[in-house]
């Protein structure tokens, strides 16, 4: 069973938001995901959601990245709405599989 990762998202200035939204995307290793959900769990912007994968995405798994996914549902975290992300980092310190970075948008 999962257990949820609680992250405290306040410091002393009231945010750990680095950036306005739109600068950074998180990006998922489809290889990695286990679709736990701790990602849309502490993401305070609704910028992540749990939904099946498609057949465009299974084709690029590799096997073990298949292998996952029939082990989880066929199911992964997806990024519905990059320019919501403010950069917090909340997300990649609570993937248990490491399957999230921050990019810099164009």
């Amino acid at each position: 069973m999962n257990t949820p990762v609680t992250i405290d998202t306040t410091d002393s200035a009231g945010s750990q938001c680095r950036h306005e939204g739109g600068v950074f995307a998180p990006v998922i290793d489809i290889n990695r995901c286990e679709a736990k959900a701790d990602c849309v769990r502490v993401c305070p912007y609704q910028v992540f959601e749990i939904r099946p994968i498609d057949a465009a995405t299974r084709e690029r798994l590799s096997l073990r990245g298949r292998l996952k996914s029939w082990a989880h549902g066929g199911k992964q975290a997806h990024v519905v709405d990059p320019d919501r992300c403010h950069a917090c980092g909340l997300c990649v310190a609570a993937c248990p599989e490491k399957a999230i970075t921050l990019r810099r948008q164009p």
